[in-house]
């Protein structure tokens, strides 16, 4: 039986190299990193640059990985897509490697689609991969999507899935959203993570299963702490810790800004690489974001430096 996760998930950064191609050694040395923080893997997430990966990158990315003996327990690929044999090829693919889940999102390129065609979208994924699917993570970020995933979507899929629909990641930004995720479907199973560190301290003692947020990729071991610490009377100052190194990044540039942070403190320009149409920071902005971090004291301890 697959082990449900839970807890601290990076939406994985994917580091490129000079000719835009993946750069598989640092993509698995970046996520023996953040296992061993005790992170999972949302490998292809947003913040993967998942839109700008192609479905061969990514099934060989995922290959790469489980070859490098990372668990696929601690994996939760992305594989929702415009183009639905995709979706069903990526979803079965990381099934059959043992992932723990698929972060799948909804069709994002038709806007005012119903209700009936983004479940009909997912029961096509379900049946045609068949009984080995690993379970779905129903993401929710309509801001980029327009297509949002609604409680009446959740309960519907839920009645005919019960066993593979398993939770939900809601980068919405809204709060009254993912309460409601919780208070309706958290009780019966379903794992609600909200998209930023900063709302575990609201989440965890309503049922939340954890976070998967961006961030994760350069605070795992700290926002593991307020995970894990939240009943505890240091609570409040672990989540002021997340949440200075959450500022820093939460801007409009925040791939870039990440990758910036790891080529610094890994002394590793390369990381700096984004794939069009993402582009690197400019000297000022890179300049501004060294200032804050150093501010807050920020460091990757353990991080591999080249």
């Amino acid at each position: 039986m697959t082990t449900r996760l839970r807890g601290v998930i990076a939406p994985v950064l994917t580091p490129f190299t000079g000719s835009l191609a993946p750069d598989v050694e640092r993509f698995i040395a970046h996520c023996e990193w953040l296992v061993g923080n005790n992170a999972g893997l949302a490998i292809f997430g947003t913040n993967s640059e998942a839109a700008s990966i192609s479905v061969a990158e990514r099934k060989s990315l995922t290959e790469a990985l489980v070859e490098a003996g990372i668990p696929a327990a601690k994996l939760m690929p992305g594989t929702g897509a415009c183009a639905l044999p995709d979706a069903v090829e990526l979803s079965r693919h990381a099934s059959e490697l043992g992932a723990a889940g698929l972060l799948t999102l909804p069709p994002f390129f038709f806007k005012g689609v119903s209700d009936d065609g983004v479940f009909a979208y997912y029961a096509e994924i379900i049946e045609r991969v068949g009984p080995g699917c690993a379970p779905i993570y129903l993401y929710h970020i309509p801001q980029f999507s327009h297509v949002p995933i609604t409680l009446g979507l959740i309960e519907r899929l839920r009645k005919r899935y019960p066993t593979v629909i398993a939770g939900a990641k809601d980068s919405s930004g809204d709060w009254a959203n993912t309460k409601a995720m919780i208070d309706n479907f958290a009780a019966d199973g379903f794992d609600v993570f909200p998209a930023s560190e900063s709302l575990l301290s609201m989440a965890m003692p309503l049922g939340g299963a954890g976070c998967i947020s961006a961030t994760v990729n350069m605070n795992p071991a700290g926002i593991h702490r307020v995970y894990a610490g939240w009943q505890g009377a240091d609570a409040p100052e672990l989540q002021a810790r997340a949440d200075a190194v959450r500022k820093v990044f939460q801007g409009g540039y925040m791939i870039p800004a990440m990758k910036h942070a790891l080529a610094t403190y890994a002394n590793d320009a390369p990381w700096r690489m984004v794939r069009p149409p993402l582009a690197p920071l400019d000297s000022s902005t890179r300049d501004a974001i060294d200032a804050q971090l150093q501010a807050i004291d920020f460091s990757m301890p353990g991080y591999p430096r080249a």
